[in-house]
């Protein structure tokens, strides 16, 4: 592959970065070039376009897109019929294994239980034999009572929750519309799914980090819940709308800060508590595994969402970055998934390096990084071929724990030339 300026190019010699990335992507040089995409193996299903809380930090309520008031308020029956067709015929001609299904909103709660199960049922009856379908839904918790527990337990829904912290992380934004905090509310429905019968349909725990917070007294307070898995969420901003306490132009690095007392406490603790998966991934990425998740590494992205009107779209973090951002023009009831793979804007998600800045491009640990999460790049002058809004955050984070685990590799290899692995946890 030839370079000009620093960055990757065509096959014709052509940048694939440009001022307009990547909406002028040569999708066509790729292709020609020997490309394919990747078949999409999620499938986010906003079921319901409302929320019952107002999340101060919500970027489909808060930020740049503000598409959802036209959005209807529930994915209507034709719609989830369309979904589940297109969503087994994308398996079908693919060929999938598996597929994971997540129910999302706004609050997926709100939707109710008889959407919930059309879509579940009909997708795992629609789908071919031998694909085997996950289905989670991520619910604020507030909804969360026995009713629906018995039915995500029939179905075999794996249930997420948000949660950041204790009382006062939590309430800091995830308040109802009157102020009010929902921690109390929260924390008695999250006890009911995990204290009881249902805890093996628990996934764990959403946390969007907010540095003012404790961050030992954060994850102590998320623990308490048994987690089998928890994300920190580093809150969604870019370029042009910067992220709370993150100066764009300083060296400053408060969320590695605050990330890295919490990475001590998971790393050396002897007894496996609960997955944090930001450090999880980064460890794989270190010992030359493909990372899993889309906040590190350059695993192609296998993600597709469909709205509550059908609309076939992009990862709905992209709606803190512009008004618009998510759309590809393409519907459910006219178009077929494979239709969308081959959108500019999914395939700069799918192309690893090729979709980097040049600065990344320079970087040492750009494999282990990845650019970080694709919306936090945008900026209105090089669209989404950017670095990352986080990148000093990202460096410090990945960088300290690349030299813990070193520093442990090479105490386990001395070790065990003495023999003495026994005695090392």
């Amino acid at each position: 592959m030839r370079e000009r300026d620093g960055l990757p190019a065509s096959p014709d010699s052509e940048p694939l970065l440009t001022r307009g990335f990547p909406e002028l992507l040569d999708v066509g040089a790729l292709v020609a070039g020997g490309w394919e995409p990747s078949a999409f193996q999620q499938f986010i299903l906003k079921i319901h376009s409302r929320c019952d809380l107002a999340c101060r930090h919500c970027y489909v309520y808060e930020m740049a897109d503000q598409s959802w008031r036209t959005q209807p308020r529930r994915m209507s029956d034709a719609v989830a019929d369309r979904t589940i067709a297109r969503i087994a015929e994308h398996a079908a001609s693919h060929d999938l294994p598996e597929i994971d299904v997540i129910l999302h909103g706004g609050e997926p709660l709100l939707a109710g239980p008889d959407l919930i199960s059309k879509l579940v049922r009909g997708i795992r009856s629609a789908v071919p034999t031998g694909t085997q379908v996950s289905v989670n839904i991520q619910t604020n918790g507030v909804r969360l009572d026995e009713s629906f527990l018995r039915l995500f337990d029939s179905l075999e829904i794996r249930v997420g929750v948000s949660l950041d912290g204790d009382e006062e992380g939590q309430d800091r934004h995830r308040r109802f519309a009157n102020g009010k905090g929902s921690h109390k509310l929260v924390s008695k429905t999250l006890r009911r799914l995990t204290s009881g019968p249902y805890h093996h349909l628990f996934s764990g725990l959403l946390c969007t980090v907010d540095v003012r917070n404790d961050p030992l007294r954060t994850y102590e307070a998320l623990l308490e819940f048994d987690p089998p898995a928890i994300d920190f969420l580093l809150p969604h901003g870019n370029w042009a709308a910067p992220p709370p306490f993150r100066d764009p132009d300083s060296t400053a690095t408060p969320y590695a800060d605050w990330l890295i007392p919490i990475f001590d406490r998971w790393y050396e603790s002897p007894v496996l508590q609960t997955n944090v998966r930001l450090f999880h991934e980064i460890i794989r990425l270190l010992v030359g595994r493909p990372s899993r998740a889309e906040t590190v590494g350059l695993s192609p992205v296998r993600m597709v969402v469909i709205e509550t009107d059908g609309s076939i779209e992009q990862s709905d973090i992209l709606k803190s970055a512009y008004q618009g951002a998510t759309e590809t023009s393409l519907h459910v009831l006219t178009d077929p998934l494979d239709a969308a793979l081959l959108h500019p804007s999914i395939v700069a998600r799918q192309i690893g390096e090729l979709a980097l800045s040049p600065a990344c491009h320079e970087c040492d640990i750009v494999s282990l990084c990845g650019g970080g999460l694709y919306a936090h790049r945008y900026s209105p002058a090089a669209g989404f071929a950017e670095r990352s809004v986080y990148c000093p955050d990202l460096y410090r984070l990945i960088t300290y724990i690349a030299a813990r685990c070193t520093q442990d590799v090479a105490r386990l290899k001395g070790a065990d030339q003495l023999g003495h692995t026994s005695d090392l946890r």
